[in-house]
C-alpha cells in the first residue's frame, strides 16, 4: 500500500466522510472522502490522497528514463509497481506504450476492491483493463523473493524496473513490518528480482542520508536522488538505483 504524509487542502470545509472501513491483514484500513479528495487511512495514520500525484507519476517515468539512459532503448521492459495506493503510478505506467508488462503488488485486499469496484475506479479502470497489467495481492518482499527464485530457474520472471511506493520512505515507515524492505535482505531481494542493468526507484517523503549507501551496499552501481517540490514542507524524494550491467549466474 502506498503511503504519503502530506495532504492537499480539500475543496470545502466539510468534515471527512468514511466510505469504507475494514480490518485487513495488517490492521484497519479506511477509505474516506474529504471534499473532492479521496483519502486512505491505515491504523489511524494518514497515508495518501488524490490531491496531486506528480511524484507518484514521476516515480514511473523517471525509472523508464533511467532504464534507457545507459545503453539505448530496451524493448518492452517489464515494470513492477509496489503499492497500488490511489493508483497514480499505475495510471502513469499504463499511459506509456513503451512498457511491455506492468505488475502491481498490493498487500491490502480492501485497496484492490476500492479500485476494482469502488470510488477509486475512476483513476485506474482503464489501467486495470490494460492487457499488460497484472495485479498481485501479496507482500512485496515475498513476491520479490519468489521472482528471484523463478528467474534463477531460467524463467523470464525478473523485472527491468521496480517502482516502490509502499511507505513514507526508508527512514519513516508506517508499519514496522515495512522496515524489512529497506533492510539489507529486502534490498538484496530487489536486486535479485531485477534483470542486469535494471532500475530500482523508491519514493520517499523526505531525504535520507543513509539510504544511498544502503543501496550501494546491496549491489547497485549508480544511485541518484531527485527532489519533487511540494506545496508545504520538504520536497518528496525519488531514489533511482541502477543494477550492474554484468550478467548474473543462475
Amino acid at each position: 500500500m502506498a503511503a504519503h504524509h502530506r495532504t492537499g487542502q480539500p475543496a470545502d470545509d466539510a468534515l471527512p466522510v468514511v466510505l469504507d472501513r475494514r480490518e485487513g491483514p495488517h490492521g484497519e484500513v479506511v477509505l474516506r472522502r474529504h471534499g473532492e479528495l479521496f483519502q486512505i487511512i491505515a491504523n489511524g495514520c494518514f497515508l495518501m490522497d488524490t490531491s496531486d500525484g506528480r511524484s507518484e507519476r514521476l516515480l514511473v517515468s523517471a525509472a523508464l528514463e533511467a532504464l534507457e539512459a545507459p545503453d539505448g532503448e530496451r524493448p518492452a521492459p517489464r515494470v513492477l509497481i509496489g503499492g497500488l495506493g490511489v493508483g497514480f503510478s499505475l495510471a502513469e505506467a499504463a499511459a506509456e506504450p513503451r512498457w511491455g508488462a506492468i505488475t502491481v503488488v498490493e498487500r491490502e485486499p480492501a485497496v484492490v476492491d476500492w479500485h476494482r469496484e469502488g470510488p477509486l475506479s475512476d483513476v485506474t479502470t482503464a489501467a486495470l483493463a490494460d492487457p499488460r497489467t497484472e495485479l498481485v495481492v501479496a507482500d512485496l518482499v515475498d513476491h520479490l523473493r519468489d521472482v528471484a527464485r523463478r528467474g534463477g530457474e531460467g524463467g523470464e520472471a525478473r523485472y527491468d524496473a521496480l517502482c516502490l511506493d509502499i511507505d513514507n520512505g526508508p527512514d519513516w515507515t508506517v508499519t514496522p513490518d515495512n522496515e524489512s524492505l529497506y533492510a539489507p535482505a529486502g534490498l538484496a531481494a530487489c536486486a535479485d528480482a531485477l534483470n542486469p542493468g535494471g532500475v530500482l526507484a523508491v519514493w520517499s517523503a523526505r531525504p535520507s542520508q543513509v539510504f544511498p549507501r544502503k543501496l550501494r551496499d546491496a549491489g547497485f552501481a549508480t544511485v541518484r536522488t531527485r527532489e519533487v517540490p511540494v506545496v508545504r514542507g520538504v520536497p518528496d524524494v525519488l531514489f533511482l538505483a541502477s543494477h550492474h550491467l554484468a550478467s548474473r549466474s543462475a
